[in-house]
């Protein structure tokens, strides 16, 4: 019989805490349900994406290898409008500014790298950019080159920033300029990496001297 009325008991406190709160544990229940089923879905809907993006992104690369441009265009233009969010757009347009600059499209190539450096991160955006003042140089159209290069720049990217200023600067005739960014260029880039030849070759074409390597401290 005691055990009895201590259920009574349990059962009456659940009914009153019932009473004062069970609305809310429904509300905070069902909201918690949601997320999660909106959490589940996202995922699925972004693996679902990736996959997508990978198959088309491989039809591009494809078409790349076969040197067939229109395709390449056609199949990064998909990735752009479908599959935007994803890395493969970003390299996506890489590669089609690459198929159009050797289809001698420069206006689809510039349009591409546009492209990635509105909508890629941020490593296809530094290429991006490093890449379309290549070509802006190559239409001389410095001053735009130089707004390209212009702005924030990630720490491994200066170097060839720099390098890519000093062509545009030298290009403008503007030599003091583009002696300044060959060396800051020279700063950093390691002395192993051998791109830092070029840059040591075209900073002396233009009368500048290369800068004397400081001697590695000795080993503890």
């Amino acid at each position: 019989m005691a055990y009895d009325l201590e259920e009574q008991e349990q059962l009456a406190s659940l009914k009153a805490w019932w009473a004062q709160y069970g609305n809310l544990a429904t509300w905070l229940l069902v909201a918690g349900l949601a997320a999660y089923s909106g959490w589940a879905g996202w995922q699925y809907y972004i693996r679902t994406q990736a996959v997508q993006a990978s198959a088309l992104y491989d039809e591009l690369q494809d078409a790349a290898g076969k040197k067939d441009n229109a395709k390449v265009q056609r199949a990064a233009g998909d990735m752009e409008s479908k599959f935007g969010r994803t890395a493969y757009a970003g390299m996506g347009a890489l590669i089609a500014a690459k198929s159009a600059f050797e289809a001698n499209d420069l206006k689809t190539a510039k349009a591409q790298l546009q492209w990635a450096i509105e909508h890629g991160n941020d490593e296809y955006q530094a290429v991006a950019k490093l890449r379309l003042a290549g070509v802006l140089l190559d239409e001389k159209a410095y001053g735009e080159a130089l707004k390209v290069l212009a702005g924030d720049t990630k720490p491994q990217f200066a170097a060839a920033v720099n390098d890519r200023k000093g062509d545009v600067l030298a290009a403008q005739n503007k030599l003091a300029d583009a002696r300044a960014a060959y060396k800051a260029a020279l700063e950093g880039t390691d002395k192993k990496n051998p791109g830092r030849q070029l840059i040591e070759l075209k900073l002396e074409a233009i009368g500048g001297t290369v800068p004397e390597q400081k001697p590695a401290a000795p080993a503890a």
